[in-house]
This record gives structure tokens, C-alpha cells and sequence, in this order.
């Protein structure tokens, strides 16, 4: 078992834990969470012996074989294959061993070299990996393909594919699901939940530690508090605790009242759709929760649009796609991705855009945004459209050397140029107040944004888009830098705005909290779906399937 003893964690001048005991049981599955900078990433550091306690007594069995994801980009010509099968390091040691065996012409050497080869699973290691690689998203096509041709977010799951390759008895995961798109997502949980080691992991996805974990550590006011059950179960624990604090209820009774109010009114309009009535659930969930939203250090809301246009927009036998490439030869055609879009967009809809890897979600999306143009048919605006968009690569838009007030500086003469009815505020200290509403306070209005953490971009990409005052959201993946709590106040947020929403996103709470019907991009075109997320997930369990017989 791993046990911390009045341990003491520093990180500089920063007590990070302080005298905090905890036990971690062989074969548990833990959730480590807390806020951001609260330590959770320094904690790993104690457990792979990265870092050392400042005081106390931290012990781990020397025995136990460890596996954590590398953070480094993989910079290799091996095959997606090969660089995965190299993550176990016990059939590595096995095949030195046997090179080592041959090489001293011992007879019986060579025997235990090679009986040991066999049990480190020499001979199925090449399905083991590809199994990996397959459910992490790749195709058939790329298991050969060098990992320097893929895009940094699929090495990173290349890496993901080696560490689950290595036999551990300690598995440490920080973050596995920011690469990953919901259909991975499913794998992955399905694939840990088979893990018979010990496992720990950091995630901000709710969904994912409730599938996984059943003991929640969390790091608060420099102690280790160790809750057992799930993310859920943890939450309603710590809520349970709170209200019995009458002045932190006082304190959040507004807040308490505003969202309860919020919901009621929700309730009272649902319709009977199971995705409305799995929202209704979510939401009752958020109630029941609301003294630990209430006491998240972060919230905002959007303001309230200033014309709804209905519809919003229409398509009218749209395919979205891209234009030939530059080096392309002349006459080259088009790439359509998905055809025959014939769909409305109406006032205070809440669209969940489903669909697996590389079907066209963000083709769509760019398309609706007009980043893309339609590569035939029609997109119909409603008057006054105004479109908020939160792209998957936004982040990369912003300007690394700027600040975030020269952001929102540029921000408003762009909206006055373009004549659009968002918030112009003519004096900076306008501009300061509104980035303080987002946590950027003080010296960080001047903080040139390439020294921020992608929390941080991902809050100022809301700042700018909130202040646009958009009647329609368009968001990609808007939570792949947001830790637990921002996600709560984006959820909230999403809610209470009166314009319509649509949203991409791995994250289920999310979903089904904000999204009361879905629809799913599928071989080539669009179509409704009538069930609810848990239907879904089965759904992407039933495609990888098929595609795995038929492959």
C-alpha cells in the first residue's frame, strides 16, 4: 500500500501539503483532485520519486512496477506500432536478456532467456499494442505509419498507448483525456476499468472519474482528505459538510437561490424528450451540489442577447468540406466531409453536436461560423445573427506576446469597425473591471498571454466572447484547458444564457447538463438523435465494433 505519514510537501517557498496522512489500498482507483495550484501534480511527483517530502514519512512497496504518461513529444520514424510495443518494459528487459543469452553461447542462460521472452508476451505484443492504438482513435492505415507524420495531440496519445502498454502495478494518469475525443474517451474507461492495479489519476471530467474511481483524494488547504466513492459521491459528501457551515451558507444564499430558481423554471418547460429529461436530471444534480458551486472561486454569466433573430440560421442542402489545397492541381475538386445538410437553427435551441473522430463535428462547426464557406448549397443568417465562437485550436489565435488587455483593447475597435452590438466600452478601466469579472486581476491585464496556462488562455477566450454579447454560441471542445470548478461556472453559465447554444465536447456532465437535443454527424451526412448520452456511448461501442469485424 502507499501511505503518507504527517507528510509535508514544499514546492519553493509554497507549503503545498502539511502534516497530512492518507492510506492508498492495492487494487484502488483513485480521483486527485483540488484546485488548480493547489498541488495534485506535485503529489505525482511524490509518487514516482520525482520529488521528496519536506517532513513526514512517505513509503510505496519497492516491488511495485510503475507507468505514467511522458510529457514529452515523441520525435520518432518508428511506426505507431513499434514505438507503443517499446512501452513494456518487461518484454524490452526480456529481449536484451535473450540478446545477452546468445551473445555468451550459454546454453542454459539461453533457455530462461527465452522461457522468459514467452512470459512477457513476446508472441501476441504486436496485437497488444495495435488493440491500444486502434481503440485510441488511429485507424487500420496509420498502425505503420511513423509517429513523426501525426499531430502533436495524437503522439500524446500515442504516449498514453505506451504507458497502458507497460505492465504496472502503480498506474499514474494526469490529464489522460484532454487528447481524446468522446468515442477514445469510452474506450479508455472501458480499458481502466479492467486495470487490476492501483491506479491514480488527475482528470477535470466529472464522467470519467465517476466511471473509474471509487476513492476521491482531495487536496485542500494543504491537506490530504481521502473520501470514499467517486467524484459524485465525493461531491454530495463535501456539500453535506458545507451546509452544515451556516455561515458559508449564508454567505452563498444568493447564489443558492439564483440557481435553484433557474432550475425550477427549467423543470416547469421540459419536455418529455429523454434528452430534456436527462437534463432535468443534471440539473437537479447541480442543485443538490449548490453550496460547492457557490463556493467556487470563479463564476460569470452571459449577458442577455440583445436581438434573437428566428431562426437563427438555415441550411439549405449544405455539404461542408475544404477547398483544394494550395499545391493542389488546377481543376482539383473540393473535399466534402459531410453533404446534405437540411436543418434549422431556432431561437433558445440547446444542440449537442455528436459524432466520432473525424466526422465532421468541427467541419461543421467552422462551416456554421463562417471560417469555412460552404462548399455548395446555402447557409440563410437571421437578422442581427451575432456568433460567439470557441474554436478547438482558439487558444492558438490569441497572440502569445500580447496581453490580455491589449486583447480586449483590439477586441473593442473591431467590434466598433464592424458595427455589431456588443458591449463597447470606451475607457480601459472599463476594459480592466470586465477582465477582473474573469479572474484577470491586477498585474495580469499585463501578463503577456504565452507565459499563461491554457486554463488561463481559455478564460480570456471567454472573456472576449462573452463581451461580445453573442445570441448564438458556437463551442469546440471549450473545456479542454478548464479545470473542475471553471467547468462548473461554464455549465451554469451555459444555462442561464437566453440565446441558443450549440456545443461539441467530450465532456458528458456538460452535455447533459446544457443540451436538451443531439445531433449526430454520421458516414457523410447529419441526422437527429433521439436518445440520450447513455444510449450514445452504447451507439459508439456498437461502430467500434462493427469496424473492428470488418476491418
Amino acid at each position: 500500500m502507499i501511505t503518507l505519514k504527517n507528510v509535508t510537501l514544499r514546492r519553493g517557498a509554497k507549503v503545498l501539503l502539511e502534516r497530512s496522512s492518507v492510506t492508498l489500498n492495492p487494487g484502488e482507483k483513485v480521483g486527485l483532485v483540488g484546485r488548480n495550484g493547489a498541488g495534485k501534480s506535485s503529489l505525482f511527483g511524490l509518487f514516482n520519486g520525482s520529488l521528496h517530502e519536506d517532513g513526514g514519512d512517505y513509503s510505496i512497496p519497492g516491488h511495485w512496477r510503475m507507468a505514467q504518461v511522458a510529457q514529452d513529444m515523441p520525435e520518432t520514424t518508428q511506426s505507431a506500432t513499434d514505438f507503443v510495443i517499446e512501452g513494456d518494459s518487461v518484454l524490452l528487459a526480456a529481449q536484451q536478456e535473450v540478446a545477452a543469452a546468445e551473445a555468451s553461447d550459454d546454453g542454459m542462460r539461453m533457455a530462461h532467456a527465452y522461457m522468459e521472452l514467452h512470459d512477457a508476451g513476446a508472441h501476441d505484443a504486436e496485437a497488444r499494442a495495435q488493440a491500444l492504438v486502434l481503440g485510441l482513435g488511429f485507424k487500420v492505415s496509420e498502425l505503420s505509419q511513423p509517429v513523426n507524420s501525426f499531430s502533436g495531440g495524437w503522439r500524446m496519445r500515442l504516449q498514453l498507448a505506451r504507458a497502458l502498454m507497460c505492465p504496472s502495478d502503480l498506474l499514474l494518469l494526469d490529464e489522460p483525456t484532454n487528447h481524446l475525443d468522446l468515442d477514445a474517451l469510452v474506450w479508455l474507461e472501458a480499458w481502466l476499468k479492467r486495470y487490476t492495479g492501483t491506479l491514480i489519476v488527475i482528470s477535470h471530467d466529472r464522467e470519467f472519474l465517476d466511471a473509474i474511481t471509487n476513492v476521491t483524494l482531495h487536496i485542500d488547504n494543504a491537506r490530504l482528505v481521502r473520501y470514499g466513492g467517486n467524484y459524485s459521491t465525493f461531491e454530495d459528501m463535501r456539500a453535506e459538510q458545507m451546509l452544515l457551515q451556516q455561515a458559508a451558507v449564508a454567505k452563498q444564499a444568493d447564489k443558492i437561490a439564483h440557481l435553484k430558481k433557474f432550475i425550477d423554471r427549467f423543470k416547469a418547460k421540459a419536455s418529455k424528450a429523454k434528452q430534456a429529461q436527462s437534463r432535468v436530471k443534471a440539473l437537479e444534480r447541480m442543485e443538490k451540489i449548490a453550496p460547492v458551486l457557490a463556493d467556487a472561486e470563479f463564476n460569470f454569466e452571459f449577458q442577455e442577447p440583445a436581438n434573437l433573430p428566428n431562426p437563427m440560421l438555415a441550411m439549405v442542402d449544405v455539404a461542408a468540406g475544404y477547398p483544394p489545397a494550395a499545391d493542389a492541381p488546377a481543376g482539383a475538386p473540393p473535399t466534402v466531409i459531410v453533404r446534405n445538410i437540411n436543418r434549422s437553427v431556432h431561437a433558445g435551441q440547446r444542440i449537442g453536436i455528436l459524432g466520432a473522430n473525424g466526422q465532421g463535428k468541427s467541419t461543421l462547426v467552422k462551416t456554421i461560423a463562417r471560417t469555412l464557406a460552404p462548399v455548395s448549397g446555402e447557409i440563410t443568417e437571421g437578422k442581427g445573427l451575432n456568433i460567439g465562437y470557441f474554436a478547438q485550436q482558439e487558444l492558438d489565435v490569441l497572440r502569445p506576446e500580447d496581453t490580455p488587455m491589449e486583447h480586449m483593447i483590439r477586441l473593442a475597435k473591431d467590434t466598433i469597425a464592424a458595427g455589431k452590438s456588443g458591449w463597447v466600452a470606451g475607457r480601459e478601466q472599463d476594459l480592466r473591471g470586465f477582465l477582473g469579472t474573469f479572474n484577470f486581476s491586477g498585474d495580469m491585464v499585463k501578463q503577456p498571454v504565452g507565459t499563461m496556462s491554457g486554463g488561463e488562455k481559455a478564460r480570456l477566450v471567454l472573456c472576449m466572447i462573452v463581451w461580445q454579447r453573442p445570441n448564438l454560441l458556437l463551442l469546440d471542445e471549450p473545456t479542454n484547458h478548464l479545470d473542475l470548478s471553471t467547468r462548473e461556472a461554464l455549465s451554469v453559465a451555459l444555462n442561464e444564457f437566453e440565446g441558443t447554444v450549440m456545443l461539441v465536447s467530450h465532456d458528458r456532465a456538460l452535455l447533459r447538463a446544457v443540451c436538451d437535443e443531439f445531433w449526430l454527424v454520421t458516414r457523410g451526412g447529419i441526422e437527429p438523435f433521439d436518445g440520450d448520452l447513455d444510449d450514445y456511448q452504447r451507439f459508439l461501442l456498437n461502430e467500434a465494433k462493427r469496424a473492428r469485424d470488418a476491418a
